[in-house]
This record gives structure tokens, C-alpha cells and sequence, in this order.
């Protein structure tokens, strides 16, 4: 699709690569999308100096400066809006309509968003206190700001599920704040946030404000978390990879903020919409080919309505066309690599070595001949000590526990090393909530996989560290600063 190798974004110029090019592979037929740059770990440090020399200037620059930067970025990424969806398309194996409507478009819609953020209020009045005389100094009424101020040099290491939305959910809130910023694409679709840069450039933001490195070796994002100018780590990824992160930024005291991994639980009490429900569950075989932490992959059904829930899902899943996912009424693409698909299909048989039963799935489909497709793999009769119960596998793969009672539905939910987002469904919206509020989840959505956008995402347990998302993005890319003075 790109005949002209990338070149590195650092310190405002495009840079040839020390280490070469690797091939980025399209997931649906096989064949290269283009050639992605091999960072070395001396790029990586120049990046982050660039960032680290850049901060001084932009953060001191008025909110207007970076908000209309920010505006004129998700212009650029509008104007070339299929073009940007192509490449995200060949890069990640998605749809044509995730592509378009949940890649780019969301991710040029975070920067609108951001934008906008850049204007927020950074300072919050706290009540004046009366002090009494005393060692401290004499008596007095106290007043108090609490001022937001930016990080510094944050380091953005992206998820490969979606190219655009998760770079920009990190770029866009960090520079609002006035951070700049190293970015580090996942090595298996990085050209689409190169894409981005060049937007950004192309809009005005300053050099050394934004550098892109890419590399598909472990030594680039090592790099670019242990640089002695980064300040702080906002991470995308596996539980696996973010531990190892958190452990080099507790070396230096790095701020962090982690989305990690989940095994979102599916509460289905015995008065659900088992068509609603099924409708949410089922996003798991299509959404990203399941490719996506949040997705409702443990079912938790109540006995009353487990064998219908079953017969449900089994045709939802019957119903979705795997295939080409440039071709139209395709619904499950591929997913990202041959090794992650191998690694989905080692699941679903030691399911079946656990005792589970593969209801539907579980073969490989060979729509086209070629490509890294997953079939929509249901499993029933499974028990919460199941490592496919208990493990994430990123893939379009359910996996349904029976429970008796609402008490034991909780605790199953809960016996988890994650919490992301979890779901419960019921006819009966006050039951609905109560169990709501006993899961151990950063998020829950009742009768619903919808977010609204502007509340808080993040997870509890290994799921993750941290908030962002709407505000609270803005705040997870500051520092709070008291100012105290005497009334």
C-alpha cells in the first residue's frame, strides 16, 4: 500500500531509521502494507530529549495556541479521512466500518475533544481556613488554589486494536495539558500513528512537542520507558508488559497510567433481555474480532436461563459472515498475526482438554485462502477455575459459567485477577444496580456495552492504574499543585 519507507518523527524532522525497516503485514491477505522504521535505543533517547528540551516553551504556550493545533490536527486527519481509513483498515485487519467509523473517526474526535480540553480550568479554589497562633506562625485565615500543571515528557506506548483511537486517547489530552510527548506505536500497525504525526506537523505543533519511534524489537520500548527525560508512562497493553513498565518506572519514580488487560464478567441474572444480552456478548466474536479488553468474554448466567442464553448465542454467532474485511456484510475479520491466531486456537483446545464444550467455533475458517481468521468460538460447561475462564485470550472467544443464585454470580464476578469493565443484565434496574455496585470493576455497564465518554475508564486489580478518558484524561497527564497564602 506505501511504496516509500517511513522515516522516524523526531524533533520535528522526519529521520532515517539507524536500524532499518521491518514489513508491516496486513492480517487479512498476508501481504506488506509498507516499511516501519527500526528505532535504535540512541533515536529513542534523542526523542525524548527533543520532548524533554521542548517542554519548557510548550507548556508555558496559552491554551488557545494548543487548542487550535489541536483543531487544525483533526482537520488534516478529516481531509484525509478514507485514505487514513485504508491504511488502518490493511494495518489491523479491521472492517470497513471500524475502520472508518471507530479508528480515524473516533481518534480525530478525540482531538476535537481535546481541544477543547486545552481550555478547561486548571486551578480549583479551595475553602480558606482559620489557623490558630501557634509554632507555624500566628494566627490567620489561609487561602488555597489547587492548580493543575503538566507531567512533562510523557511516553505513549500504544495498543495495536486500534491505530488511531488509543494513540490519540494519549497524544491528544497530553499536549491539551501542555506535555509533550514520545510515542511508541505498537510494531504491529505503527504507519497509521506516523499518519497522525504528520497531521500534527502539518497543524503546527512545535518541534521536539511530538516524536513518533517504532521498532518491532522489545529494546524500543524499553528505551522509551527508561529514558532518564521521561517522566511519565502511559501504557496500553497486556497485565504481563505493564508490570514489567511499572517496575522500571518505580525505579525513578515515573508517573504512570495503565489500561491493561480484562476478562470482562457478563452477569446474566434470570429476568435479563436475553436478547439484549446476547446482542452485547456477541460484540465479543465481531468487535476486533475480539481483539478488545473490554469486551464481555466470562458469561455469568443464571441457571433458569442458561441453556436458552446458549441456544442464543449459538445463533448469533451462526449468523456473522467471517471474510475479507474490505468486502461488504463482513462482520469478524482476522486478527492481528498468525502467532496471535495460533496463540487463540491453543485456548480454545485446552478448553477442550478442561473439560469445556465447544458449542461453536473452535475450526479454523479459511475464508480467502489466507489471512489470520479466528472462527467465533463459544464454550459452555465451564467452571471459574478454567484458565480459559480466568485468562485473557484477545480473541473471539465466550466463555459461560452457570450460577445458582445472585450472591454466587457476584463472587464468581469477582473471582478475578481482573476488572476492567464488567455487565449485568436484568429486567430489573434496581437489581441491576445493586449488583452493579458489588462487582470489582473500574466500569459496569447495565443492560448495556455502551460507554458514555466522558466518564472515568481505568480498572481495578491487574487491570490496571489510573483514569483517563473525557476530564479525568486531563487529569491523569498533571500534577497537582498546592499554592497557599495568608488571607
Amino acid at each position: 500500500m506505501t511504496t516509500t519507507p517511513q522515516r522516524l518523527f523526531i524533533n520535528g524532522e522526519w529521520t532515517e531509521p539507524a536500524d532499518g525497516h521491518y514489513e508491516v503485514v496486513d492480517p487479512a491477505t498476508e501481504e506488506t502494507v509498507g516499511l516501519a522504521p527500526e528505532a535504535s535505543r540512541a533515536q529513542v533517547y534523542e526523542a525524548a530529549s527533543a520532548a524533554r528540551d521542548a517542554f519548557a516553551t510548550w507548556s508555558r504556550t496559552r491554551p488557545e495556541e494548543r487548542a487550535a493545533i489541536l483543531d487544525r490536527a483533526a482537520d488534516v486527519m478529516q481531509r484525509d479521512f478514507l485514505a487514513n481509513a485504508a491504511l488502518a483498515q490493511a494495518e489491523s485487519g479491521a472492517t470497513t466500518g471500524t475502520a472508518r467509523g471507530m479508528q480515524v473517526a473516533v481518534g480525530a474526535a478525540r482531538f476535537r475533544r481535546y481541544a477543547k480540553g486545552a481550555l478547561e480550568p486548571v486551578e480549583e479554589a479551595i475553602p480558606p481556613q482559620i489557623n490558630e497562633a501557634g509554632p507555624m506562625g500566628r494566627a490567620g485565615i489561609f487561602g488555597a488554589l489547587a492548580v493543575r500543571q503538566p507531567v512533562g515528557v510523557v511516553t505513549c506506548i500504544t495498543s495495536y486494536n486500534n491505530p488511531w483511537a488509543n494513540p490519540a486517547g494519549k497524544i491528544a489530552p497530553a499536549l491539551a495539558m501542555g506535555n509533550t510527548v514520545v510515542v511508541k506505536p505498537a510494531p504491529q500497525d505503527p504507519l497509521s500513528v506516523y499518519r497522525m504525526a504528520g497531521a500534527l506537523a502539518e497543524a503546527g505543533v512545535p518541534a521536539g512537542v511530538v516524536n513518533v519511534v517504532s521498532g518491532s524489537a522489545p529494546g524500543v520500548g524499553e528505551a522509551a520507558v527508561d529514558s532518564p527525560d521521561v517522566d511519565m508512562v502511559s501504557f496500553t497493553g497486556s497485565t504481563s508488559v505493564g508490570q514489567r513498565i511499572a517496575e522500571v518506572c518505580g525505579r525513578s519514580m515515573k508517573r504512570q497510567l495503565m489500561e491493561l488487560g480484562g476478562k470482562g464478567a457478563a452477569v446474566v441474572l434470570d429476568d435479563a433481555d436475553l436478547d439484549s444480552a446476547v446482542a452485547g456478548i456477541g460484540t465479543t466474536f465481531s468487535f476486533y474480532s475480539g481483539q478488545i479488553c473490554t469486551a464481555p468474554t466470562r458469561v455469568l448466567v443464571q441457571r433458569a436461563v442458561h441453556d436458552a442464553l446458549i441456544e442464543k448465542l449459538t445463533a448469533y454467532a451462526g449468523y456473522l459472515t467471517v471474510g475479507d474485511p474490505t468486502a461488504k456484510g463482513t462482520v469478524v475479520g482476522p486478527v492481528i498475526s498468525a502467532a496471535h491466531r495460533d496463540r487463540i486456537e491453543s485456548y480454545v483446545e485446552l478448553g477442550r482438554k478442561e473439560g469445556a464444550r465447544v458449542v461453536t467455533g473452535g475450526e479454523r475458517p479459511d475464508p480467502t485462502g489466507r489471512g489470520f481468521y479466528v472462527a467465533p468460538t463459544l464454550l459452555a460447561d465451564c467452571t471459574n477455575d478454567m484458565r480459559v475462564v480466568r485468562e485473557e485470550i484477545f480473541g473471539p472467544v465466550v466463555v459461560v459459567v452457570p450460577f445458582d443464585d445472585e450472591e454466587e454470580g457476584i463472587a464468581l464476578a469477582n473471582d478475578s485477577d481482573y476488572g476492567l469493565i464488567d455487565y449485568v443484565w436484568s429486567g430489573d434496574v434496581a437489581r441491576a444496580f445493586r449488583v452493579a455496585r458489588r462487582l470489582r470493576a473500574g466500569g459496569v455497564g447495565v443492560n448495556t456495552i455502551g460507554r458514555n465518554m466522558e466518564a472515568p475508564f481505568g480498572g481495578f486489580k491487574r487491570s490496571g492504574v489510573g483514569r483517563d478518558v473525557g476530564s479525568y484524561a486531563l487529569h491523569a497527564y498533571s500534577e497537582l499543585q498546592s499554592i497557599v497564602w495568608p488571607g
